[in-house]
């Protein structure tokens, strides 16, 4: 893994020392499946089961980038996985910030939480539910991060739980994505860009409960 950490610095994917200081603490086999624990070096999503996959190391470099996410910070982590995401921001945010991350899938929920079990990241709460609305209840937040795409743009119900000034980071698109960075300034305005080129699992709403933090 220290390889392809050396590879995304030298391409220019990894840049800010507080983002590769966390892929280097936090280890991305650590949150596979014991089989393919050795695959973790690949920059390639690896398949988690349920259907799901820990998302490529390059693309999760350029979204911790974009998102700035800052010590002392409150993060909205949608979509959990393998909890490797969560746990990278928990590590950058400090046990003064923290990461809410919400996962639909139940087995997930307990696989994330045995993975960042290995880790002392009590700044780290992980709900199971339905995260596509967001969880206004413990907003508003600093960051806002989802690993599932939205099918045409950002839900409104996120951009309205983002802080003044706040950074969102979501795919938007049914096939091929983009990869959209939400800016809300101090007076709240909203600032969008776009990069194209990803491919995530879709963003699915309904169909359970919002989610309730223990």
């Amino acid at each position: 893994m220290e390889k392809l950490i050396n590879q995304l610095i030298d391409d220019q994917y990894l840049k800010t020392p507080q983002v590769i200081e966390a892929f280097r603490k936090i280890h991305r086999s650590d949150f596979l499946p014991e089989e393919m624990a050795d695959q973790a070096g690949m920059n390639i999503p690896l398949p988690i089961r349920f259907g799901q996959t820990i998302t490529q190391p390059l693309t999760v470099a350029l979204m911790l980038e974009l998102l700035q996410a800052k010590r002392g910070d409150i993060v909205l982590d949608i979509g959990t996985g393998s909890g490797w995401q969560a746990a990278l921001i928990a590590h950058i945010v400090g046990p003064q910030g923290k990461v809410i991350s919400i996962e639909r899938i139940p087995q997930l929920v307990q696989f994330a939480k045995r993975n960042v079990a290995k880790y002392n990241l009590k700044n780290l709460v992980i709900v199971h539910g339905d995260g596509s609305a967001g969880l206004e209840k413990h907003g508003p937040y600093d960051r806002i991060i989802a690993a599932a795409a939205a099918p045409e743009e950002v839900p409104q119900e996120l951009i309205a739980q983002l802080k003044s000034p706040g950074r969102l980071v979501m795919p938007i698109g049914e096939w091929e994505q983009d990869m959209v960075l939400v800016a809300k300034d101090e007076r709240g305005k909203i600032d969008r860009k776009k990069y194209p080129g990803f491919q995530f699992v879709p963003l699915i709403a309904g169909g359970l409960p919002p989610p309730v933090l223990e």
